[in-house]
């Protein structure tokens, strides 16, 4: 199952083909890679009119913005009430991923509903697409992420949005992070995380998914509240299935009472076909 972020009005997927996608950012059109496009392009998306700039990858690793036309250094997009800076940085990332907001409008749902006061844990935050939904929501929100300049970007996105309290930001290797959690006695009555493939701390500590990910969920399940209302895990890397993602939380969530569902988020695209962005795997106590 493929569930579509269709809710937007100032993003959108304009065609895909050929390892690129077509995106329309505000008034700003991105032309970027993407690995799970391997199909062929309808037409020329490089020769799009009013495309903006290009994001090139160079054959010794990494790469580049081409620039087409002067734009900004950055700019605003809003999803519902939220309102999110977007910039285009290194290796092809703007700061936002708007397929998330499957994600964002599940996860706050589930809080709207509680009826009760919800402290949640963000892991591998990045720039706080989620920290702010849910903040939004009403929930108190703990946003955790290595690199600093991700978490500014979060608090920059939280104020934009007209967010002023409710957000613990930390710069912290996440791991380290729950470890303390565990020894100060903290739970939370839900978690989230977002972790990269590969990864490394501002300690030097690495990361890579396919070993870490199965401990480290099995570590965080040791900070859930008594009445968890969720336990979200959200992946990029190509190739790891949703039931992967559903088979963590069965086995490190230790039977406790609820649901588990997994399921591919993406994008519709003006094409007409679906663009899959990557998996996720939920626990709800519904």
């Amino acid at each position: 199952m493929i569930r579509l972020a269709t809710d937007w009005k100032d993003f959108s997927v304009i065609a895909t083909g050929d390892g690129y996608k077509l995106e329309r950012w505000g008034g700003t059109v991105l032309l970027r890679p993407d690995p799970q496009v391997i199909w062929g392009a309808q037409r020329d998306l490089f020769a799009y009119p009013g495309l903006s700039a290009v994001y090139r990858r160079s054959e010794k690793g990494g790469g580049s913005w081409e620039y087409k036309k002067p734009i900004p250094e950055s700019w605003q997009i809003s999803y519902r009430d939220l309102t999110f800076k977007v910039k285009p940085m290194g290796f092809k990332h703007t700061g936002l991923f708007p397929e998330q907001a499957v994600n964002w409008d599940r996860t706050c749902a589930l809080v709207k509903n509680a009826h009760r006061p919800v402290k949640v844990l963000n892991l591998f935050a990045y720039t706080g697409g989620a920290t702010v939904a849910l903040a939004k929501a009403g929930a108190e929100v703990v946003h955790v992420d290595a690199a600093k300049g991700m978490v500014e970007r979060a608090g920059e996105n939280a104020r934009l949005s007209g967010i002023t309290s409710g957000i613990r930001y930390i710069v912290d290797d996440c791991k380290k992070f729950v470890l303390r959690e565990i020894r100060r006695g903290n739970r939370y009555d839900a978690i989230l995380m977002d972790p990269p493939s590969y990864g490394r701390g501002p300690g030097g500590e690495m990361w890579k998914l396919e070993t870490e990910l199965y401990p480290f969920v099995k570590l965080c399940a040791e900070i859930l509240s008594d009445d968890p209302l969720f336990f979200l895990i959200n992946s990029y890397t190509t190739g790891l299935q949703p039931s992967v993602l559903a088979n963590l939380l069965t086995l490190c969530l230790g039977g406790r009472r609820g649901n588990i569902d997994a399921y591919e988020v993406g994008l519709p695209t003006e094409e007409g076909i679906a663009l899959p962005c990557g998996a996720g795997g939920i626990y709800t106590n519904d």
